[in-house]
């Protein structure tokens, strides 16, 4: 009998991350609160850097980029905004960590939400992703809607599914 398999993964569609900030800075442009502000963003690798001249439109940015991720599809999850520093000239910086690939602490989470269902499934850690196989394709679909439902502070995706 064939085995089916999935892997579960934490990946931010690049193209897509691209296209929530261009929409976020056209927005920007166009605010009228932001007029005459001074805002940045800055995608470098897995870091999104933002700056404002103030708390009130650091926030009103992050709530601005949001929205855009939402309406991407990116889940919110996989960003971990950090905490506000201000410089010496007033200026608000915010770093924002981006989820790629699933750590082993997370990954485990997982795999310990699968062996106590006790459903006829073997998962390993493969790197950054973890491989789900089976015999049945109705027990994968009871994991995918596991997992989803476990309402993990990580983001957590499906790929491959054979």
């Amino acid at each position: 009998m064939a085995e089916f398999s999935f892997d579960v993964v934490a990946k931010i569609e690049r193209q897509e991350l691209s296209n929530a900030i261009d929409l976020a800075k056209k927005e920007i442009d166009t605010r009228f609160d932001f007029k005459g502000s001074k805002t940045e963003i800055k995608l470098e690798k897995d870091i999104l850097s933002l700056e404002a001249s103030d708390d009130m439109k650091m926030r009103q940015l992050i709530d601005v980029l949001q929205n855009k991720f939402i309406k991407r599809e990116l889940n919110i999850k996989a960003f971990k905004f950090g905490e506000f520093e201000t410089n010496v000239s007033g200026t608000v910086k915010c770093r924002v960590e981006i989820q790629n690939g699933l750590s082993q602490d997370q990954s485990k989470k997982i795999i310990k939400l699968i062996k106590d269902s006790k459903l006829k499934i073997q998962s390993r850690i493969e790197g950054e992703k973890i491989r789900i196989t089976g015999k049945s394709k109705d027990d994968l679909q009871t994991v995918q809607k596991m997992i989803k439902d476990a309402n993990y502070d990580f983001a957590a995706s499906f790929e491959n599914y054979r």
